[in-house]
């Protein structure tokens, strides 16, 4: 997937979304339309000339329904990716590699989500549980967030990392959040005091810690090269692509191996370097999946921004902010702004490089994207 023939050869031209909120009116396929619609539009393409699409295999709105609801073309290509919040940037390098071996010509990629009103997946009957379910949900990890506080558990234990590096994160995400008037936090502002004493979640995982539960839809558009010169909006490109599933990976979060703390994103990033131009020192911003604070450090580790057991330390002195070492999440991410699955972390990473961001980092080049660490995931380099 990651390999030179990619490297540039195709670019996001669109992007779209819908507001974000605990409650929205309507359903995921309509949401769905409108976040494509307005990707299309923001990228001055038509319906018609969509010839692939990728998504999550989570999607509720499959390709037909969407194909015949928003006019599609003829479809070449048409992708589904699993593990939820692992798979956002992979449907891009989905459509990024069918378009560069020919197989389309232009992709539309997205996510929509009812989770603010819907129901949550892990609460009804289960009937016999898959493995490793077995082995861990009689025992209380009933929810993601159980899970990942024993990673978070784990991180604090080994490597000295603290409750006030989770708040950096949080607050990073929040105050990003508060410059942007899409967020749902757009005029709720994070304390420390306020943070410290939320209600736990799950130990040592507060309130502040935990994504946001909305309903939206966000949506991208992606070409080849040559066409990208002549679209509406300024082209980002697809600089590199990698998707990581490491050996003997168990579900969600795997307690099983040598090293519980070395993630899916120590997979996925030696790919993407490898194939890329850049390295993490060339990384302007970064979009980084936050379903949980704890993420955070775990993948700045694995992308290679810090060395091992010092992601929490990185956080420090204002690291992530605007001005920092490495501004993150720059519109609230998954934390502040809104959570479809991470996917609005590729549209807040387009929006960084064509300088359209609320909280625009002054000439950002380059866009380091990630999808969920902990589970099989993806990431993107992006460039202008």
């Amino acid at each position: 997937m990651a390999g030179t023939g990619l490297k540039d050869a195709t670019a996001i031209v669109g992007i779209g979304q819908t507001a974000f909120a605990k409650h929205l009116p309507e359903d995921e396929k309509t949401l769905a339309c409108r976040a494509v619609l307005a990707a299309l539009d923001d990228a001055g393409i038509a319906p018609g000339e969509v010839d692939a699409v990728a998504s999550y295999t989570m999607e509720e709105t499959d390709e037909v329904e969407l194909a015949k609801a928003v006019g599609f073309g003829d479809l070449t290509y048409f992708g589904k990716v699993g593990f939820g919040g692992g798979g956002s940037c992979a449907t891009v390098a989905h459509l990024a590699t069918a378009i560069a071996a020919g197989q389309a010509t232009v992709g539309v990629a997205w996510r929509s989500r009812k989770r603010g009103s819907g129901p949550r997946p892990w609460t009804g009957a289960t009937g016999q549980l898959p493995t490793p379910a077995q082995w861990t949900r009689p025992f209380g990890l009933l929810r993601p967030v159980d899970e990942t506080a024993m990673l978070a558990r784990r991180y604090m234990h080994e490597y000295g990392a603290t409750r006030d590096h989770l708040f950096n994160v949080a607050l990073a995400c929040r105050n990003r959040a508060n410059q942007n008037p899409a967020a749902v936090m757009y005029d709720r502002p994070l304390t420390r005091e306020m943070y410290m004493t939320s209600r736990w979640i799950s130990e040592p995982l507060c309130l502040f810690d935990n994504c946001l539960e909305t309903d939206g839809a966000s949506a991208c558009v992606v070409v080849g090269r040559e066409r990208a010169r002549d679209c509406r909006r300024r082209p980002v490109y697809v600089h590199a692509a990698a998707q990581g599933l490491p050996a003997q990976h168990h579900g969600m979060v795997n307690y099983w191996n040598d090293d519980p703390l070395t993630g899916p994103s120590w997979t996925t990033a030696r790919q993407l370097w490898k194939h890329a131009d850049l390295t993490p020192d060339d990384v302007d911003v970064a979009q980084i999946y936050d379903g949980f604070s704890i993420l955070v450090p775990l993948s700045l580790e694995g992308y290679g921004f810090c060395g091992r057991g010092e992601g929490g330390a990185f956080t420090e002195q204002g690291a992530l902010e605007t001005g920092g070492r490495l501004p993150l999440n720059t519109g609230g991410g998954g934390l502040s702004e809104g959570y479809v699955h991470g996917f609005n972390l590729i549209t807040e990473g387009v929006r960084q490089l064509r300088g359209t961001s609320t909280a625009q980092v002054p000439g950002a080049a380059t866009c380091l994207v990630t999808a969920g660490e902990s589970v099989p995931t993806s990431a993107l380099l992006l460039r202008s």
